[in-house]
Order: C-alpha cells, then structure tokens, then sequence
C-alpha cells in the first residue's frame, strides 16, 4: 500500500477499540505495518477491518504496565517491517471515564491511572528509544483538555494526562539531538468512553455540545487518525515538544 507512512512501522497501545483503533487504521491506510498493542483479544478485530481495508499489521498481545509485553510488541513490529519508525501510546485506564471526587478515589482507582498511563508511557518510551534512535522516529503520546484546563469530574484522569505533557516536553528536549519527534495530540472524539462519560455525567453532553464551533465530535478515524499520521510522517519533522488539540475548536486555550 502507497502513502505517506509506506514502508514505516508503527506500534499504537490500546488500539482493541475506541481512539486507538481509528488511530491504527488511518496509519495502515497510509501504508504503515502497524502493530495492535491491547490485552484483549479485540485487538484482533482491529487488524482484521485494516487487513480488509487493504492494510496490514498484527495484534500484539500487550499490558503496558509490563514493561516484557511492550517489548515484545516492539520486537513483532521490528520483526514485520524491518524496524520501529513511530510509537503512539493510546492506552488508559478502562476506568478513565469514571466520575470520582478526590475525597472518594481509593489506592486502587489511582493506582490504575498511573500504571496505564504513566508507567505504560514510560515503559514505551524506555523501549521504544533505541529504535526510534535507529530511524529518527517519532513518539506520540495521547493527552486531554482536562490536563491542560481541568476537570471537575476526572480530577485522576486529568493529573496523568497532565503528567503526560511534562513528559513528552522532557522527552523532546532529550531526543531532539538524537533525531527523534515527541509530541502529543489532545482529541475530542465519538468514543465508547465518551458515551460512557456522558452515561455518568447526563450533563455533560449538551455542555460540551454547546462549547464545539464545528459542531459535532470527531470521528476516530477520519478526524484524529490523520492528525496522529500527520505527527508520524516527514512533514512533521521539524515539529516536536508539541501539543496538537483535535477537537472542533472546543478547547482553545493552549
């Protein structure tokens, strides 16, 4: 397959569904081998709609908070293309759209937030390094507007996400010598954890709705795979340290 990510090997996390899975098959509609790096099984189901799109990956059995399965999502992409040109590290809590007061998150809750989405960065950066070292790669990280304004509702959610900004700018000033791009993308998209968010929160929905110029939630695919292509691709190679907001121009405040 032709396009602007031919011949580049990408590993997304939580790629099973949701953000992630549109983010999968718009890099292997622009001809990346991409490796599907989700726990369950559903990751399976994702390689199979790129394959039938015309693209190609596989599915890497992959908890981010153990650092031995993203080495060995790195090593099947390694394996299948030849090397690691880009990481995007998608995954979070399955809880992240849980509503919790900080006087009622327990050591569990928070304890999910920051393996998935601290230590899962970190793992991935750690492993991901000398082969985006060997290909003057590129590193994506997935944040949030609750990182960058707050949440009333997912104080948890927010700090990680935040974190994740401090990290990739860290990331960036350490890399960039060594040829590598981080940057992160802040997305607003029709999800599962969306609608779960708007389940929790019934009045979230038509608050949000109203703060959109364009007026509608972005489609996974479509609307926030390409951006992430875009942060993967050459033209992006004088860009790093960045944050790049997806979402309708609900959030312009960076």
């Amino acid at each position: 397959m032709s396009g602007i990510l031919a011949g580049k090997g990408v590993v997304v996390t939580g790629a099973g569904g949701g953000l992630g899975r549109g983010i999968a098959l718009a890099c292997a509609s622009e001809g990346a081998f991409v490796v599907v790096a989700t726990p369950r099984d559903n990751g399976a189901e994702t390689v199979s709609l790129l394959r039938a799109a015309g693209g190609s990956g596989s599915w890497s059995a992959c908890d981010v908070t153990v650092r031995g399965d993203v080495d060995t999502a790195i090593a099947a992409c390694v394996g299948a293309a030849g090397g690691l040109d880009a990481m995007v590290h998608n995954a979070t809590s399955r809880r992240s759209s849980e509503p919790a007061r900080v006087e009622h998150v327990d050591s569990e809750l928070i304890d999910e937030h920051v393996s998935v989405s601290l230590r899962g960065a970190f793992h991935c950066a750690q492993a991901a390094l000398p082969h985006l070292e060997a290909r003057s790669g590129h590193f994506v990280l997935m944040t949030s507007p609750a990182a960058m304004e707050g949440s009333q509702t997912l104080p948890c959610y927010g700090m990680v996400k935040g974190a994740l900004r401090g990290f990739a700018k860290s990331l960036a000033r350490e890399w960039g010598p060594l040829g590598i791009n981080v940057n992160l993308v802040s997305p607003l998209a029709q999800t599962p954890a969306l609608e779960n968010a708007f389940r929790e929160d019934p009045e979230l929905e038509p608050r949000l709705a109203r703060r959109i110029p364009m007026g509608y939630y972005g489609d996974p695919t479509t609307d926030i795979g390409p951006a992430v292509v875009f942060l993967l691709s050459s033209s992006a190679r004088y860009v790093t340290g960045q944050t790049l907001v997806v979402d309708g121009g609900r959030f312009m405040g960076l």
